[in-house]
């Protein structure tokens, strides 16, 4: 057992008792993704290493410390997809979908950065993205915070989530922030701590991003962007508020809320939780509209999000949101006869009712070990085959999850029809 090979560190199994709530999560999300008419897209996990360095930054944590780069075959420098936006725009720079059109856009698939493994937190992580392109308006920044807070209800957790918003202006009015940021940063060195005085010439926004306790009191007292937005950033932001407000979803405007990749502009916005601890971000974007001409495009407008599953997941853990059960109708069979005739049974059972999750006992036993099986299993019925139903056509039929439904004796097709009437509606 000592030579078994384990999975590399950051990288983790999904086992079958923890895939019911993966696949209840992904079945609500992409309901609401068709919902809002939006559309999937699938991309590659491996792309060229120059499309992270142009869309993200080269001075950023990921691409100077996290990303999986490696040379292939022909010398070729490829990196396992840190994130899907830069990918995306890629595909659709690649195949013409940004010439004067309108596109709203999903994928979902693993991502990997060489960090420090934590819970909600890993090296191989799985991502939901959503992108949309040729738009300017704020209409459309509006309606992926209202897309997400619709998921949020549909899976249970809406009052565990709180929505903060930001605008980070024009690339024009952010660079003369900048300038004002890093003057009073440099009058305040003996305060920053090792990281923030390698970002201070570099990405000095991030600064005030910082999770050191520490810093809390500089950082409070640091110029706010919002002071440097002229009229157009900042009517698009009262926009969007605007919708909010008249819709009734709560938000707060959170001066410090920057995001780590270099390509945002105008609208920033995080969905955060107090419930895991310190991985409190459960879902974050914004606007990128200079990110189409940095990867060679022509000028564009661009919003998105995405969001980590595990974190989502581990969220919805915690509050044990219900899932459903990957078992509708478990079949034991006692006797041989049973054994026999209850494997086409089955087969009648799926023919007849599309979509139902029937499972047959295949182990065998006594009735009383199978049946202990068939309550594990999260089925809502058992069915209970043996020689003498056999012999006469028909089937025990036994509710699981109600005690007040009496075990019934049914022919099979009137089992059939039982069946049908209750499952899979």
């Amino acid at each position: 057992m000592a030579n078994n090979i384990q999975a590399i560190r950051g990288m983790h199994d999904v086992l079958p008792d923890q895939t019911p709530l993966w696949q209840t999560a992904e079945k609500i999300i992409r309901d609401v993704l068709s919902g809002y008419g939006y559309s999937e897209i699938r991309l590659p996990i491996v792309e060229k290493t120059e499309l992270f360095k142009r869309s993200i930054g080269e001075v950023t944590d990921i691409v100077e410390k996290e990303m999986y780069t490696f040379d292939d075959r022909n010398g070729d420098s490829l990196t396992l997809r840190p994130e899907g936006t830069a990918g995306c725009l890629r595909a659709c720079l690649e195949h013409g979908l940004l010439h004067n059109q309108v596109h709203r856009l999903w994928y979902y698939g693993p991502m990997y950065r060489h960090e420090r493994p934590q819970k909600g937190r890993y090296r191989q992580f799985i991502q939901l993205g959503v992108e949309t392109y040729g738009m300017s308006a704020p209409d459309i920044d509006a309606e992926l915070i209202l897309l997400m807070d619709r998921l949020w209800k549909r899976l249970g957790i809406r009052d565990k989530v709180s929505l903060q918003l930001n605008s980070l202006g024009t690339i024009a009015e952010r660079l003369v922030y900048r300038d004002s940021l890093v003057s009073y940063f440099q009058q305040h060195l003996d305060k920053l701590d090792e990281d923030s005085l390698r970002r201070l010439n570099t990405n000095p926004l991030r600064i005030l991003d910082t999770k050191n306790p520490a810093m809390k009191e500089v950082v409070a007292n640091a110029p706010e962007l919002m002071a440097y937005l002229g009229e157009e950033s900042v009517q698009h932001f009262k926009a969007i508020t605007t919708v909010l407000d008249n819709i009734g979803i709560g938000y707060e405007i959170n001066t410090r809320l920057v995001r780590g990749l270099d390509y945002y502009s105008k609208t920033v916005f995080e969905w955060v939780t107090t419930e895991l601890g310190s991985q409190g971000t459960v879902c974050a974007g914004g606007r990128y509209d200079g990110l189409i001409e940095q990867l060679g495009g022509k000028p564009n407008h661009a919003v998105g999000f995405a969001m980590g599953m595990e974190r989502l997941l581990a969220l919805m853990e915690t509050l044990n949101i219900p899932v459903a059960s990957t078992v509708d109708v478990y079949l034991i069979r006692v006797g041989e006869q049973a054994e026999q005739q209850g494997t086409y049974f089955a087969e009648a059972i799926r023919n007849q009712i599309d979509g139902i999750k029937l499972q047959v006992d295949c182990v065998g036993g006594s009735f009383k070990s199978q049946f202990k099986k068939a309550d594990k299993s999260g089925a809502t019925y058992a069915l209970i085959l043996g020689d003498d139903e056999v012999s006469r056509g028909e089937v025990s039929i036994k509710a699981l999850r109600d005690a007040q439904q009496e075990q019934q004796v049914l022919s099979q097709a009137a089992a059939i029809e039982f069946l049908q009437a209750r499952v899979c509606r």
